[in-house]
């Protein structure tokens, strides 16, 4: 078992959805002992599109490694666990609206008074301030409203979702980052933290490029390079990218165009900038007419940079992908034998790996509560009254 620099960290995670959750599950496959404490209903990230027992794809992929707790925060005796959990960790996420956590007794201010060393990560959707502090937020309203939607149009001009929750995602990151030094400064100074951080500002972060292109080009939108686009062959789609001078002279020679990289007006990157509205009709027209495989081939060759446009199905049974193990394949119960792409800079999931099992709806809800001091007959009890919530069957 590999030597993991979190373990014996004790993290409780109260969020739901993709941001928090992912940001916990990192937690955990660095060797945390992450608690997922969760409402009797289960964290709303389970029902995100299809759903597989009590759980979907978004769910599992973001909360591999924990150990779920379901409770009832408004119960007193559910409430009560929950801060003797908080008062006990090292690292809470929660992603509630500004005030909500507060307003439960799990707010920062609450915690830190018995628990002053805790690093405590508030994700949400727009901040804990300012005119839309109280909205609700996905991943979608933030590629609307941060601008991604507007470069990702379709060829109607109809700005388009990014159909992944890639905000989402990027914002746990973005809290992972944020946890890890605070836990080095800890270590190293002592004293906790209060992380606040929203969907808004990672959107922002994202696209800190996009943003200083749009106030130095005054709002024009621009390609990387000419070209460099998404071209229609004859039987497939292929991304090229042959902006080099080099590269492009490359290309032309291949689609039998060579006499386009002299011309004077797509000599030069600059010119094929300018000139790209008549350059990529030239361009498009003998490409069409190629066929995926001898288009790569001779791109290949060339060492232009391409790419066939394939779907996941493709790039999970990738030879390349298949030989360095970027996707493994376990057995979660309740879905079955599904893809476990790996974590950069992570050891690669082996079966039957706990760290990598996504926990069922109140799966350790006896364990948890066992650990805190409290006997079946009570936890029954605590059952029974609707504090908490028990999964009472065997899983793997």
């Amino acid at each position: 078992m590999e030597d993991l620099p979190y373990e014996g960290l004790k993290v409780l995670d109260i969020s739901q959805g993709v941001a928090g959750p992912h940001c916990g599950m990192l937690l955990a496959r660095h060797g945390a002992n992450v608690v997922k404490l969760e409402p009797l209903i289960g964290d709303w990230g389970r029902r995100v599109g299809k759903t597989y027992g009590d759980n979907c794809a978004y769910g599992i992929a973001f909360n591999r490694g924990k150990r779920s707790l379901a409770l009832d925060l408004k119960h007193p005796d559910g409430n009560a666990i929950a801060l003797d959990l908080a008062n006990a960790a090292d690292v809470i996420i929660e992603n509630n609206r500004p005030g909500v956590t507060t307003r439960l007794g799990l707010g920062y201010d609450t915690i830190r008074l018995e628990n002053p060393d805790v690093i405590y990560l508030s994700i949400t959707g727009f901040g804990q301030t300012g005119p839309m502090a109280s909205r609700p937020a996905t991943d979608a309203v933030l590629q609307a409203f941060s601008g991604l939607m507007s470069v990702n149009k379709d060829p109607s001009g109809l700005p388009q979702r990014i159909n992944v929750l890639a905000i989402d995602v990027v914002t746990g990151l973005y809290g992972f980052q944020a946890v890890a030094p605070a836990l080095y400064r800890r270590a190293m100074k002592g004293g906790g933290k209060h992380i606040k951080t929203s969907l808004m500002e990672a959107v922002g972060a994202f696209q800190s490029a996009k943003l200083i292109e749009f106030e130095l080009q005054k709002g024009k939108e621009l390609p990387l390079g000419v070209p460099v686009a998404m071209f229609e062959l004859s039987d497939g789609f292929m991304n090229i990218n042959g902006r080099r001078d080099e590269h492009f002279a490359a290309l032309c020679r291949i689609i039998g165009r060579p006499e386009l990289a002299g011309e004077a007006k797509f000599l030069t990157p600059e010119r094929r900038f300018e000139n790209a509205d008549e350059l990529m009709p030239l361009l498009r027209a003998p490409i069409a007419a190629m066929t995926v495989a001898a288009l790569s081939a001779a791109l290949t060759e060339a060492d232009v940079l391409h790419a066939q446009v394939q779907d996941h199905g493709d790039y999970m049974q990738s030879e390349h992908v298949r030989e360095v193990g970027a996707v493994r394949w376990i057995e979660q119960s309740g879905a079955g034998t599904i893809p476990m792409p790996i974590i950069p800079g992570i050891a690669a999931p082996r079966a039957g790996d706990k760290m990598v099992h996504a926990p069922h709806l109140g799966e350790h809800s006896r364990e948890i509560l066992s650990e805190l001091g409290h006997s079946n007959e009570m936890i029954d009890k605590l059952a029974a009254t609707g504090a908490i919530g028990l999964l009472e069957r065997e899983t793997p």
